[in-house]
């Protein structure tokens, strides 16, 4: 039973998350989904707790004048306002994203993650993905609330990572984003950013997307 100070923050990309049921051969045959917030796989945050990020400091206050509400902004500019400092939540609202490519990993922050402040200062390339929009959170909740939505972005690509064959891994991020995303969206992210999200070469990614089908991949809840 959750107090009433924890709470459970879903990611609305697709279905819920099924168990893992491995084919024959070695090959997992699974579907990979994006987890909804069920009584099975909620994350329960407790406030405080030790791991929650801390607050935002006014001094990390950007020197650029940021707009409250950043729109079709090139890849250079959203890394400018990132490297200030500037905290930003990915709209919740579209099918959108930002790819955040760091010296030698990447991470997806989708609908509702927070974006920059002290966590994205080594961030040295964005890519965005879809219809990007992004705000600033106007509250000490609101900023709160996404960071905690950013863990569970970045735990659900860990799920990812937790295959031991880098051809599944590769597939299993193909997959989700080919559920969620057009087909012109897709083509547009290259082979590395997929390639840094699950900790496998760019070739395993080019394998991946000349297969004729899709491996049938899921994630663990």
């Amino acid at each position: 039973m959750h107090s009433q100070n924890q709470r459970c923050y879903p990611i609305t990309f697709s279905a819920h998350l099924a168990d893992s049921t491995p084919r024959s051969e070695g090959r997992a045959a699974q579907q990979t989904q994006m987890p909804q917030c069920s009584s099975q796989n909620k994350v329960a945050i407790d406030s405080p707790s030790p791991d929650s990020p801390p607050p935002y400091s006014p001094a990390l206050a950007p020197s650029l004048d940021c707009p409250s509400v950043l729109e079709d902004a090139d890849a250079s500019q959203i890394l400018e306002y990132l490297q200030t400092g500037s905290l930003w939540v990915v709209n919740s609202r579209r099918r959108n994203g930002l790819i955040l490519c760091k010296p030698f990993y990447a991470e997806f922050a989708g609908p509702g993650a927070a974006v920059g402040g002290v966590f994205d200062l080594d961030c040295q390339k964005v890519i965005p993905v879809g219809n990007l929009s992004m705000v600033q959170p106007t509250s000490h909740e609101a900023r709160h609330d996404a960071y905690l939505i950013r863990r569970q972005w970045i735990r659900l690509t860990q799920q990812f990572t937790d295959q031991t064959v880098p051809l599944q891994r590769a597939q299993m991020i193909l997959n989700q984003f080919e559920n969620y995303f057009d087909q012109d969206t897709i083509a547009r992210i290259p082979d590395e950013a997929f390639a840094l999200l699950v900790g496998v070469l760019p070739y395993s990614v080019r394998m991946a997307r000349r297969r004729p089908g899709k491996l049938n991949v899921k994630a663990k809840a």
